[in-house]
């Protein structure tokens, strides 16, 4: 049997991250019928992660692929969901996923939004975007969402800087006017943030000058895409190292 597919979502007292989790959640499971997925909270939102991997042992389920749903390699990654998963029930044989970030698939991600929000390819070259992300105070991730930015740079936009909503430096108004006084014609605001909620909307109010502002990445086929992908290399790599021993 397939391992269970457990999402891990952060959750939020703001009702429109659930239920954003929940429409990416529903798109997985229609690209993957045959696979088993389960959504489980860190906060905020039931069912607790606790409370799922006790069902699933009650249930006799023995392999679980834990998949954190964060953008990346944070605190929440290295630390608070090893610790729920070292409290799970002894009888589940527990891998964590990698992060989705960074993946090609959420730039693919990035721009579908960005042409939802008005953009066409033909305004690339002449629009300057800010890639808007929650932010961190860990060094690894902020450095990972400023290589994203330089990788983006290079498909064709005028230019791109990352900003952050809270614990790092520029803020995406800040970035917003770096564009501007840049020379780009017109400047777009990307959030990379997965769902809905208090930074999300601490990124709009900072995109109050920007020509576009793109929606949240949220239950984007890519996204779901990239959740099955991290899925299979955890599966798989679990597999050789049962085989190897």
């Amino acid at each position: 049997m397939k391992p269970v597919l457990l999402v891990i979502a952060h959750g939020s007292r703001d009702p429109r991250h659930a239920a954003t989790v929940h429409a990416l959640v529903r798109r997985v499971r229609a690209l993957r019928p045959g696979v088993r997925v389960e959504t489980g909270f860190l906060d905020f939102n039931i069912p607790s992660v606790q409370g799922v991997l006790e069902s699933l042992a009650a249930e006799g389920v023995r392999d679980v692929v834990a998949l954190p749903l964060l953008l990346t390699r944070a605190f929440h990654a290295k630390a608070d969901i090893p610790a729920v998963l070292r409290d799970a029930p002894p009888q589940l044989r527990i891998r964590q996923a990698e992060v989705l970030g960074p993946s090609p698939l959420l730039l693919s991600a990035l721009e579908r939004r960005l042409y939802e929000a008005g953009l066409t390819p033909a305004d690339k070259s002449s629009t300057g975007v800010v890639l808007a992300s929650a932010g961190s105070t860990d060094p690894e991730a902020i450095a990972v969402i400023a290589d994203i930015a330089r990788e983006w740079r290079h498909t064709g936009w005028c230019a791109v800087r990352p900003a952050f909503a809270s614990a790092a430096l520029p803020r995406t108004e800040d970035a917003v006017r770096e564009l501007r006084a840049l020379g780009c014609a017109r400047v777009a605001v990307a959030p990379y943030i997965l769902a809905p909620g208090f930074l999300p909307d601490r990124i709009a109010r900072g995109a109050a000058e920007a020509d576009v502002l793109a929606e949240v990445l949220g239950a984007a086929p890519e996204v779901a895409r990239v959740v099955l992908g991290r899925y299979d290399a955890a599966w798989a790599r679990g597999l050789r190292l049962s085989v190897s021993a």
